[in-house]
């Protein structure tokens, strides 16, 4: 396994977020039932990315973009689903924290959703816990917001 930083114009990353959405419609029914979240993923607004190849395929990847002064927000978070179940989303997941540390951030923040129950139980094992629904998800009764705090 090889590991690469990158921001959202990698087009390895771009690869990755388009399966991550297929797989996203897949859960959720089709495209028009995540219409409101689509416009919070942005790959444009992602500066920091972690991408996992084997070998020269890229396998899965993990993000977070600025948030707040000292509190960033993950996103896309994804591995190829034949490389799931080998503890790679976990790694990437330590990795995100360790450069979000890196850069000053002091919690991190993340949306997601009941139908999505392996990321859900990643972050519960992960140490994040669920918060209030925060900024542009407040309203929106099919998210759950979890939170947590990586320097105290």
């Amino acid at each position: 396994m090889k590991i690469i930083y990158a921001d959202g114009c990698n087009p390895d990353f771009i690869i990755l977020c388009h399966m991550l959405d297929t797989y996203l419609n897949h859960i959720v029914g089709c495209e028009e039932n995540r219409l409101q979240y689509i416009q919070y993923n942005k790959l444009e607004d992602i500066h920091d990315v972690i991408i996992v190849y084997d070998e020269a395929i890229p396998i899965g990847c993990a993000s977070f973009k600025l948030f707040g002064n000292d509190i960033a927000e993950v996103k896309r978070v994804f591995i190829k689903e034949e490389y799931r179940g080998k503890g790679i989303s976990k790694e990437l997941l330590n990795l995100i924290e360790e450069r979000a540390k890196e850069k000053g951030f002091k919690k991190l923040i993340l949306e997601s959703g009941e139908p999505l129950v392996q990321a859900m139980s990643l972050y519960k094992k992960s140490g994040y816990v669920i918060i209030e629904n925060y900024g542009q998800y407040k309203c929106m009764k099919d998210s759950i917001c979890m939170g947590k705090t990586i320097i105290s």
